[in-house]
């Protein structure tokens, strides 16, 4: 009998030990459903994900249900900056890292959740206000300053073009950014004319439909060949490849 009671009472405080850890770990697991989240979704899933996102920095749009290309490549840098496979896809992983990097997310209420409408995918990969001539010009220059780059390089450097056409501080126009004097090396040593692969344009389209890699850099150098003091002094964001990006 005594052994009984000893048993019993063992039992209980071992399942007493252990029962508020299980509950915690139950309580995360909710935070999303079991569904990989992909370009397209729409729903409280995809909710979940824009206002973590943004909680972290790495999403400024609406939060509004609609996983359109400004939310795919937000979780992309979200992805690369975790040290996560990028892909643009909300799995098993990415989830369970964003709600660790995200303990103290308290959740988002949207438009659409406080009227029960059921959000509406409007998202497109349509580069719009650039024309042709523009993306091939933007390929050549991204051809002649990052070809042999990792493909996120290359897409930083077609980002560091557009932050500039977006800055009062630089020209209006993508020709004028590109061939704006001393701006670029490939133009200055004729490496702009060289033939572009369909990496370099695909990384400009990449860029255009929202991609930033280089975290809004204005300005981009290779260390071990840039000799200008100005250069350096500028405040750098992040080096990718061979390339430092800065403000």
């Amino acid at each position: 009998m005594k052994m009984k009671k000893i048993l019993i009472t063992s039992f209980f405080l071992f399942s007493v030990l252990i029962w508020p850890v299980s509950f915690v770990d139950t309580n995360k697991v909710h935070a999303f459903t079991n569904q990989v989240i992909q370009h397209g979704a729409v729903g409280d899933d995809v909710i979940e994900l824009q206002g973590r996102l943004k909680h972290l920095g790495f999403y400024t749009g609406k939060v509004d249900g609609v996983f359109g290309w400004r939310t795919y490549w937000a979780l992309r840098n979200f992805q690369y900056e975790f040290g996560l496979p990028i892909d643009g896809l909300a799995g098993p992983a990415t989830k369970q890292k964003l709600v660790k990097a995200t303990k103290n997310y308290k959740g988002t209420t949207t438009t659409a959740a406080k009227t029960n409408k059921k959000p509406t995918p409007t998202a497109t990969n349509i580069p719009k206000g650039f024309s042709q001539n523009d993306i091939q010009l933007m390929a050549n220059a991204v051809h002649g300053e990052a070809r042999g780059e990792p493909y996120i390089g290359q897409v930083a450097v077609a980002a560091v073009i557009l932050n500039r056409l977006n800055s009062s501080s630089f020209p209006n126009t993508v020709s004028g950014v590109i061939f704006e004097p001393g701006a670029f090396t490939a133009v200055a040593d004729g490496q702009i004319w060289l033939t572009p692969n369909e990496t370099s344009k695909k990384a400009v389209i990449d860029a255009i439909n929202g991609w930033d890699p280089s975290g809004e850099a204005l300005y981009y150098f290779n260390p071990d060949t840039a000799t200008s003091a100005w250069i350096w002094s500028r405040p750098q964001i992040k080096r990718i490849g061979k390339h430092i990006f800065c403000k």
